[in-house]
């Protein structure tokens, strides 16, 4: 018998795969300001940019990413779920440290975004930790399939502005 999926768990996937996406693509694009043209290119467009060295912004773009992906991919495998908490906690301490970096720059008015989306990952880590976890299941071929497609997906959507921008640089 098929039970009926709650409105919390719907909730819960929603954001799972909206913040998956967002901080898997961001973290991605910040991944690439390892090269010195977008990394210039960054700290022209991007107000605070220049205040952090360009390997802590690569490092926190990486942990992004990886928490992004870290929102996604266990929910839709099955395989060791558990990580969607740890992923949705990590999200949320880089978005107090994020805000606490802001507030000391005087940047209130960005406290907002870094508000929202920690306490969204927060809600997720909370929700799939104790209210709606996903049951884990064993490794199988189409879940690796899956996972796979997913993964290459996100990284051939993430790469296609950083090569746009690469081959119009001026």
């Amino acid at each position: 018998m098929h039970q009926p999926r709650s409105v919390t768990h719907i909730t819960l996937w929603i954001f799972q795969v909206l913040w998956g996406l967002f901080f898997s693509l961001n973290g991605l694009g910040k991944v690439f300001w390892f090269n010195s043209a977008l990394w210039n290119q960054a700290r022209q467009e991007v107000p605070w940019a220049s205040a952090v060295p360009q390997t802590l912004l690569v490092l926190v773009g990486t942990c992004e990413f990886l928490g992004g992906i870290g929102l996604i991919l266990p929910a839709m495998t099955r395989v060791k779920p558990r990580l969607i908490s740890f992923a949705g906690f990590g999200l949320m301490l880089v978005m107090i440290l994020a805000a606490a970096f802001h507030i000391a720059r005087g940047e209130y008015a960005l406290l907002t975004v870094n508000v929202v989306l920690g306490g969204v990952a927060a809600f997720i880590a909370y929700g799939r930790s104790f209210v709606k976890p996903i049951v884990p299941a064993s490794i199988s071929a189409v879940g690796v399939l899956k996972g796979l497609a997913v993964l290459g997906a996100l990284i051939l959507v993430g790469i296609a502005p950083v090569w746009y921008r690469l081959t119009h640089l001026h």
